[in-house]
């Protein structure tokens, strides 16, 4: 029989009525593209969604329809966050670092309706709008600051002003689709993963449940990550459940901006991809001083060098080094250490956290070989992630054919990478599938070869490739962008960095230079790119074991 509850549905409009009748005193801190920093409470953040979402229903925006945001992380990007589903319709988050071509069948596929844009990107949009899709434009700014524009565009400020502050907001089932976020494309066309309240509400819980005890009661977090891709990390949703106040950096997410945001703003935590953080590190050594309160990092996206790891430890903040994707809403595990594992020795401690740490409640893991057999979780044995769980993708917008492809016959997804999982729930990403190297018919790590090789003070980045080979198959070619262009590390180096960690076969056959890394929309080295460019490349013949 049923439980004498009631069932009240799981809806994003309930996180921020929640933040603002419970956290008074947390914050919305914004630095602006106008230049300013913005302050707000839940409280006025809740009242400024409510007269967004009127606005948006006196512009014809229903249920359903698709409401596209291309802007930066601030407080208005947020209002549109809460404003777009509590009405029902879906807030689509567009990454304006995506090609051209990308964003327009993005615009095209999702259908979207209006378009929320920051003064950043109005020159873009102008240039584009012949190509996307007839819809409502608005500049993300207030009439001061309005410019004369192309878009015949709305002002955000305009739209809001004089309106109520105040509403009973729309009931609908918790399955209802809320928002909308397309992967990057790496392999064909983007995909759009649709996420619904009930799962990011659970989203939210699963991050206040496996995190918050590290970031403590109504922490300070700056969202490097943006809002533009995969909700950032879900922070919109999980900051107000905890009742952390959100410091959101705008367009300026260089080293010393974000050092000195952090120290101007007290964060306490910061989340973010690699490469932030190396540039952040690179403003700590040169200041001599990490930001006053900073104790602790969330890092995701790519795998963190160990080296860099270690260095910010050294320096007290705690780095949490967690996995997820697009179609994981995206937390899929943590990098939180129990009570038992943080008494350890630092060595031991830093070699847990070069994995990417456990699974976050409520998803599920597990991992199978070439003909689908699952293998055990001893940390040796390797094979595909899937996962499956209540925030997890089932199938990608309006793309079943995609969606085939991902969805196994259990109702487990394909996550793509190659893993192995120890006996005590540690995630370990070996790879890519498509990153692995296969030579003489034994797989090579690319990620393993990257990480030991950026210990070496003269590699800045570095990323492992597979070049073609007549005996091997395939054999590693490393590209290295240098720390100091004019003091290159030679290939005997990297060999001795990696001699006391990998057998000699798994060292690169040769290495090549670039000063700049081709990077994809989200913050990753391009290896696609990186194997097209060298693919006429001709290694050395490997030394024999």
């Amino acid at each position: 029989m049923d439980g004498l509850m009631m069932n009240r549905p799981l809806l994003q409009a309930g996180l921020l009525d929640y933040a603002a009748d419970s956290f008074a005193s947390a914050q919305i801190v914004s630095r602006r593209v106008e230049g300013d920093t913005h302050r707000q409470s839940y409280g006025q953040t809740r009242a400024r969604a409510v007269q967004l979402s009127l606005a948006l229903e006196e512009m014809g925006i229903g249920p359903e329809d698709r409401v596209a945001t291309l802007a930066w992380n601030g407080h208005r990007h947020l209002e549109l966050y809460y404003a777009v589903p509590n009405i029902g319709a879906v807030c689509h988050t567009i990454n304006p670092r995506l090609s051209a071509e990308q964003l327009i069948f993005i615009a095209h596929h999702a259908g979207d309706k209006a378009l929320f844009l920051d003064l950043t990107f109005l020159p873009a949009v102008e240039t584009l709008k012949a190509h996307l899709p007839a819809m409502r434009y608005v500049l993300m700014t207030d009439r001061a600051h309005m410019p004369e524009n192309g878009l015949d565009a709305l002002c955000y400020e305009d739209l809001l002003d004089g309106r109520a502050t105040d509403r009973d907001w729309p009931q609908f089932p918790e399955t209802t689709a809320s928002g909308l976020c397309y992967t990057s494309g790496t392999t064909g066309d983007p995909k759009g993963t649709l996420y619904s309240h009930r799962s990011n509400v659970l989203h939210a819980m699963s991050i206040a449940v496996c995190l918050g005890p590290d970031l403590g009661p109504q922490p300070r977090i700056l969202p490097v990550v943006p809002l533009f891709h995969v909700n950032a990390w879900g922070l919109p949703f999980a900051g107000p459940l905890m009742g952390a106040s959100l410091i959101m950096p705008g367009p300026h997410l260089d080293g010393e901006s974000l050092w000195q945001l952090c120290e101007d703003e007290g964060v306490e935590s910061a989340w973010g991809v690699p490469t932030i953080w190396q540039g952040l590190y690179t403003e700590i050594r040169k200041r001599d001083a990490k930001p006053g309160a900073l104790r602790h990092i969330v890092v995701g996206g790519s795998a963190m060098p160990r080296s860099l790891t270690e260095g910010f430890e050294k320096l007290g903040i705690d780095v949490n080094h967690a996995w997820g994707m697009t179609e994981t809403s995206p937390l899929g595990s943590h990098g939180s250490l129990p009570t038992d594992k943080r008494r350890l020795p630092f060595a031991e401690r830093m070699a847990l956290k070069a994995t990417q740490g456990r699974r976050v409640f409520g998803v599920e893991m597990k991992i199978v070989d070439e003909n689908g057999q699952r293998q055990p979780h001893d940390g040796t044995a390797m094979g595909g992630l899937y996962v499956r769980g209540n925030t997890i993708a089932d199938g990608y917008f309006d793309n079943e054919e995609a969606s085939r492809k991902v969805i196994d016959d259990e109702g487990w997804f394909m996550t793509g990478d190659i893993a192995s999982i120890s006996p005590d729930g540690y995630l370990t990403l070996r790879d890519r599938a498509k990153d692995l190297i296969k030579s003489g018919g034994e797989w090579i790590s690319s990620i393993d070869v990257e990480n030991f090789a950026l210990a070496h003070d003269k590699v800045a980045q570095c990323a492992v490739i597979a070049m073609p080979h007549p005996k091997w198959g395939e054999r590693p070619l490393m590209v290295v962008t240098p720390a100091t262009p004019d003091d290159r590390p030679t290939l005997d180096e990297i060999c001795e960095i990696l001699a006391p960690h990998l057998a000699r076969w798994q060292f690169p056959d040769d290495l090549v230079f670039v000063d700049e890394m081709p990077m994809t929309a989200t913050g990753k080295i391009s290896k696609r790119t990186l194997r097209q460019r060298f693919k006429n490349h001709v290694p050395p013949e490997p030394a024999e074991d």
